[in-house]
């Protein structure tokens, strides 16, 4: 493995100022095309995080009343700030995760929609008023900050995961701790940069890198009240169960097997096209990458062909490379797990349509990398079908008809997004009322609702009854007083009784 000669220290963001804490641990930060190591990363100790936690807790209690007027105004200018730093953001992304500059870029850009979502939260925050539910007697509601609230984020998506997260949260009052994946936490400290930019107190907005040991401090600390995560299920399940025994808000989003149903009557060119990028973009390294393709009938044969034809034209490069399409996957380890479950689908008697294992990018050849790979003929027992491979692998399953593909989604423990490609009204309708599925695309492959709407799939895709962003996002991140008021005339009988009071 080759390594830089000079270390970049990246560290904590806390109560405004980027500092290297107490712990005395690190980790390197690689970049997954040359194997290089960037970066050395320092962990957290318990002392970092009660520094941290102390200051989002002081900090709370101000910007909780912070004038919605003068919240607007930070996430306003927050958000101009995110827009002028996209090519910055993009690149740190693609250094440290690999995936290639243009889709860095736009999940950037679906970030800012969530900061878009969160800067109408005036509108969004407005309660309910009852006149006279009795004589004399007002009832309305409204809802307030929870306190100090903590995101746990993944490495596929540094700025976008976040994004969800962090604007909903101070939006509403609260201040909120990140967590970013070790893996890529450049873009973190940047967006961490651009909040003290754009005018929000110290202590609303902190980063604090780490591993393990931070994680589960922030889901026990007794001073924080609520938990944000996305991640793989069992992680996401332990998180929910350990947050919520703790007293504590949670919303943890899990892993994913997304399927798309292809129907004989598709546009079966359009269908490739989709299926093609929605399986390899990013590397596959996406809870909402289709990663099983649903061949019905008569489409399976040629669907199969037109998408090996647009497999082996993939330009798996440098994700810094203008032309690029695909880059790395994020580890060696990461890389391994995807060989071993492709090679043990090829032993259990699937068909190898396009090969990916053996891939070497020249100039690259320390590089974590893995193509293209079209797995048919899979089985339902095969890890290839069972696993999150997390990886550019799409493997396909042939069924009869559209009920027997149903069948096949719902039988499936996951249940984060689905697709049917197919030109008939009546097919679509029935799909999207039969799947047990949180997000369903119909003739589109990645259904990531947008920003005013909420993102969360079902069953072991999401831990919590509450989706992220959008209007349960701002649910999540507040919760509701009810006031009963009265002001009696000082010359009127008090009306005090020892009934139940009616009217």
């Amino acid at each position: 493995m080759s390594t830089t000669t000079t270390m970049t220290p990246i560290k904590h963001f806390i109560n405004g100022v980027e500092t290297a804490g107490s712990g005395d641990r690190s980790q390197p930060v690689y970049n997954p095309a040359t194997g290089a190591v960037t970066a050395t990363l320092r962990l957290a100790n318990r002392a970092d995080l009660d520094a941290t936690v102390a200051a989002a807790k002081a900090a709370a209690e101000k910007w909780g009343d912070f004038s919605l007027a003068r919240r607007t105004a930070v996430l306003f200018k927050f958000r101009e700030l995110v827009a002028a730093h996209v090519d910055e953001l993009a690149a740190l992304v693609t250094a440290e995760h690999g995936k290639v500059i243009s889709d860095a870029k736009g999940e950037i850009g679906r970030g800012l929609e969530v900061i878009e979502f969160a800067c109408g939260i005036p509108t969004l925050l407005k309660g309910d008023y009852s006149d006279q539910v009795s004589t004399g007697i007002d009832v309305f509601s409204f809802r307030e900050p929870l306190g100090v609230v903590a995101g746990i984020t993944p490495f596929n998506f540094p700025v976008m995961v976040p994004l969800w997260m962090a604007p909903m949260a101070i939006a509403t009052g609260n201040a909120f701790i990140l967590k970013p994946s070790e893996r890529d936490p450049s873009a973190s400290m940047l967006l961490a940069r651009l909040w003290k930019q754009a005018g929000l107190p110290d202590g609303v907005f902190q980063v604090l890198h780490g591993d393990k040991e931070t994680v589960e401090g922030l889901l026990t600390h007794p001073d924080v009240d609520g938990i944000s995560f996305v991640g793989s299920t069992p992680i996401a399940r332990y998180v929910h169960e350990t947050a919520t025994r703790h007293g504590k808000r949670v919303q943890a989003l899990g892993g994913a097997k997304n399927h798309a149903i292809i129907m004989p009557d598709a546009d079966l060119d359009n269908a490739a096209d989709h299926l093609a990028a929605a399986a390899f973009g990013s590397a596959g390294e996406r809870c909402m990458a289709i990663s099983v393709a649903v061949a019905v009938g008569e489409a399976a044969e040629l669907l199969v062909k037109k998408v090996e034809e647009r497999a082996l034209a993939v330009k798996v490069k440098n994700g810094a490379e203008p032309d690029a399409e695909m880059g790395p996957v994020i580890t060696p380890a990461s890389k391994e797990r995807i060989v071993r479950i492709v090679t043990e689908a090829e032993a259990a008697g699937a068909a190898m349509v396009v090969d990916g294992r053996d891939l070497v990018v020249p100039g690259h050849e320390e590089g974590f990398w893995v193509g293209p790979t079209v797995i048919d003929h899979v089985k339902t027992g095969m890890t290839a079908y069972t696993e999150e491979i997390f990886g550019p692998v799409l493997v396909v399953v042939r069924v009869e008809d559209l009920d027997e593909g149903i069948r096949l989604i719902n039988a499936n423990p996951y249940g984060n997004g689905t697709a049917i490609f197919t030109s008939s009204g009546a097919n679509a309708r029935k799909f999207q009322r039969s799947v047990t599925v949180g997000m369903v695309g119909i003739n589109v492959p990645l259904p990531v609702p947008v920003a005013y709407h909420s993102f969360g799939g079902w069953k072991a895709s999401l831990f919590g009854d509450k989706h992220i962003y959008g209007p349960e996002g701002v649910s999540f991140y507040t919760r509701g007083k009810v006031v009963t008021s009265r002001w009696p005339e000082p010359t009127h009988a008090s009306g005090a009784s020892y009934n139940f009071p009616s009217n």
